[in-house]
């Protein structure tokens, strides 16, 4: 049973259930309301700003019936009832007992150990059923990466695996770029020579998050692709050297890329990114890529460069990767701000070609969320 309790002052109530107490602000509460006059029927979206609440507002009275609580707030008068489970959901008064570089629930971190469980689509079932994507999807979230297999051989077939969940990022590259051997090549990606694990474009602002690499040929020996768990790699870095961490985190790189003419990409970001709350969101690692480091005090340089060493020694780690060769028809999703990817080399006889894009998470995450909430109304009916 749940309880509700107003502090006197009427800007908050406290929500007690057997296995938790909540306090909600009323400046929250009201801003939160899910009414018609409040967020349009239609999208959810707020129909008023902040100003059109009153900086006074206050719970004038507070009644929990089944499932729902119902708030009175003063000085409008105006009665608005809330689910009890979104408020739960949503609760923020919550003890803060996270470690700075904390990963949430859905993230799992892996490292050799996965190469027998990789994720992995049938194209086909992909294209056309919905809970196979929605599950594959997931596992892209949940892991950082994904494999798709028994896709069709033909030029700019990657474009049809990013239209199942998003949109092509168009860069410098164009829509899409080839990865074959060149003489004379621009990027280093376009040679025989093996690659270390990075990520991708740390130079551009903001970096593509989602990278599609699409194996059309795949005779030359070698050549297999490789991907780390960026994440596990800095937690293993937290866990050894603390200090190596925290000054990864705390002083910004700086990246570039002036390979073509009339391009000049430049970043400024550190190499492992934290949110406000200490939620680990982001790797930058790049050596061919990297700048002259300029943001980080002299006294720290030496720290930071043997930190910088030490990350890059745990991402070359056997154990750390999982390896796999890609066919024609075959491909490989990644999550660029966490997942590092990267290909052994490869000799110049036979042939092997590729084809790459760019996408975002937003677009990823904008399916798999919305797949999600359907599947599960249709199962509720």
């Amino acid at each position: 049973m749940t309880t509700v309790t107003i502090d006197p002052s009427g800007s908050f109530l406290t929500l007690v259930d057997p296995n938790s107490t909540c306090r909600f602000h009323a400046i929250w509460l009201r801003d939160n309301a899910g009414d018609p006059e409040t967020r349009s029927p239609g999208n959810g979206q707020r129909l008023i700003t902040l100003r059109d609440i009153s900086a006074n507002t206050q719970i004038n009275s507070a009644d929990v019936r089944g499932g729902t609580l119902e708030v009175c707030f003063s000085p409008e008068g105006k009665l608005v009832s809330y689910d009890l489970n979104w408020l739960v959901a949503n609760a923020y008064d919550i003890a803060n007992l996270k470690e700075r570089g904390w990963t949430p629930p859905d993230v799992s971190l892996w490292a050799a150990e996965l190469a027998d469980d990789v994720p992995t689509g049938d194209f086909i079932e992909l294209l056309q059923d919905d809970v196979a994507l929605c599950h594959w999807l997931g596992l892209v979230k949940r892991y950082g990466f994904g494999k798709v297999i028994n896709g069709p051989i033909e030029d700019g077939a990657l474009f049809k695996l990013v239209d199942l969940f998003g949109y092509v990022r168009e860069t410098n590259y164009g829509r899409h770029f080839e990865v074959r051997t060149e003489v004379n090549p621009t990027n280093l990606a376009y040679t025989g020579l093996g690659l270390q694990a990075h990520t991708d474009n740390p130079y551009r602002d903001p970096v593509p998050t989602v990278q599609v690499l699409y194996c059309l040929e795949s005779s030359a020996a070698g050549g297999e692709n490789m991907v780390v768990d960026g994440f596990s790699a800095v937690k293993r870095l937290r866990t050894e050297n603390r200090q190596y961490f925290d000054v990864l985190a705390d002083h910004c790189a700086r990246f570039e890329y002036a390979g073509e003419t009339g391009v000049c990409l430049t970043s400024r970001r550190p190499m492992i990114e934290l949110a406000p709350d200490g939620e680990l969101i982001a790797l930058r690692f790049n050596n061919r890529s990297m700048a002259a480091v300029r943001d980080v005090p002299f006294d720290n340089m030496a720290i930071y460069y043997a930190a910088y060493r030490r990350l890059g020694e745990i991402i070359d780690e056997e154990g750390m990767e999982v390896t796999f060769r890609l066919n024609p028809g075959e491909a490989f999703v990644v999550d660029n701000t966490r997942v590092l990817h990267a290909r052994k080399g490869y000799s110049g006889e036979g042939t092997r070609w590729l084809q790459g894009c760019y996408a975002d998470k937003d677009g990823l995450r904008s399916t798999y969320d919305a797949m999600r909430r359907t599947q599960t109304l249709e199962a509720a009916e």
